[in-house]
């Protein structure tokens, strides 16, 4: 059985074209890191999908978690936008250019675009709230007894994460620090507060006071 099809804790990755083109594309575009982070990512969100009985669109959920890092990598740290939307972008036209129906590109966009902004993903479509549970459950281990040690194991046991916690930082400070200003008002502020020496974020306080309005 290939990596593709395996079955883990009782979850498998989409037998679709779609979802092999997707593992096939990030694997060979990322980091090694990156790539078994998402597909953990996608372990972890369909199984707390699966124990809050919600129904959801597997396919979607995997190209989520596949493409949600993406706008990390070296070639975008130019754009001047938030990673998130980066990502979010190109899981866009991955779809769009593979005919799959605009709401269902939508959901996509929104759960990779929403992944870093607590309280909201939860809300929204299974689709949206299962990435960001994924992304949650796997870097900042938020519901960690949600899932059996044995479920958490055969997980890891496919894609292991040796000295996870440094590498991601690692990871996130060298996609985003090219662009500071993309920080204001979301998590990341805190990574390149942590490791880039003269980083200041922004303050919504001092933004209000500043701006051109005269009152």
């Amino acid at each position: 059985m290939s990596v593709q099809e395996k079955s883990v804790a009782g979850v498998a990755v989409p037998d679709t074209r779609i979802a092999a083109e997707a593992t096939e594309l990030v694997r060979d575009t990322t980091s090694e890191l990156i790539y078994n982070h998402s597909r953990r990512v996608y372990w972890f969100g369909s199984l707390q999908g699966r124990n809050r009985g919600l129904s959801f669109d597997p396919e979607l959920v995997y190209v989520g978690a596949m493409f949600h890092d993406l706008g990390l990598d070296e070639r975008f740290r130019g754009s001047g936008r938030r990673f998130e939307v980066d990502s979010a972008d190109e899981a866009r036209r991955f779809l769009q250019s593979r005919g799959v129906p605009e709401d269902s590109v939508r959901r996509v966009w929104t759960a990779i675009a929403l992944h870093t902004t607590p309280g909201i993903p939860q809300f929204m479509e299974p689709e949206v709230a299962l990435v960001t549970a994924g992304v949650e459950y796997d870097v900042l281990g938020i519901g960690y007894d949600d899932l059996s040690d044995q479920e958490r194991a055969e997980v890891v046991a496919l894609h292991p994460r040796p000295d996870f916690k440094e590498r991601i930082l690692r990871a996130f400070t060298e996609g985003i620090a090219p662009r500071p200003e993309t920080t204001f008002g979301n998590v990341k502020a805190d990574v390149l507060e942590h490791f880039v020496p003269g980083f200041r974020r922004g303050d919504f306080v001092e933004t209000i006071r500043g701006s051109a309005w005269p009152e």
